[in-house]
């Protein structure tokens, strides 16, 4: 069911991948674009799109997608879904989100916050760029790798965890039919 939810939505939203292979700009790629896993939803293929999605979300640059796209390509992963979960940092929740990459840098690096930097604004991020780039950029590291990994063991977990679940299923189901026994023919 949820399978062929997120199937729907991807097929709605994502352009024919036919047509994103003929694209004039996307030729330099060459066949890379023909690998089965970068359009297909597979555990293989969605787990490393999590990873690498989630891992782009939280690269400071308005290239995240690009990003993500070139890694889908290079790691043979789902290419869509990789493009989608970057937008987990989207305009509206990029302040907070980046925010708290700044205070996790702040934490691993044992520095304390500065008296602007509590106040957190952008005119105050600005001001304060060369004070906060490496706490900040050092949070966004720690929380992509956390972040991609979570992502990449919680599919597989939830994913093998479905199967077994549906295996299980049909088994109950099979035992409940029994075939056709007939005691008439039986020696005794």
């Amino acid at each position: 069911m949820a399978k062929q939810l997120v199937k729907r939505l991807l097929d709605r939203l994502v352009p024919d991948h036919d047509v994103i292979k003929r694209h004039k700009h996307l030729q330099f790629l060459g066949d890379s674009l023909h690998e089965p896993n970068l359009w297909h939803l597979n555990r293989h293929s969605v787990a490393k799109a999590f990873a690498i999605g989630l891992f782009c979300a939280w690269i400071p640059l308005p290239t995240q997608m690009v990003f993500a796209a070139v890694a889908a390509i290079y790691f043979r992963s789902n290419i869509p879904l990789s493009v989608a979960l970057v937008w987990l940092t989207n305009p509206i929740t990029m302040p907070p989100l980046f925010y708290f990459a700044y205070r996790v840098g702040l934490l691993f690096m044992n520095t304390p916050a500065t008296e602007q930097s509590a106040d957190f604004s952008v005119g105050n991020m600005l001001s304060e760029l060369g004070e906060v780039w490496q706490p900040f950029l050092l949070g966004c590291l720690i929380l992509g790798v956390i972040s991609s990994a979570a992502g990449y063991f919680g599919i597989q977990y939830f994913w093998r965890a479905h199967i077994t679940k549906k295996w299980a299923e049909r088994k109950k189901r099979s035992d409940r039919i029994r075939p056709f026994q007939c005691t008439y023919w039986r020696k005794s």
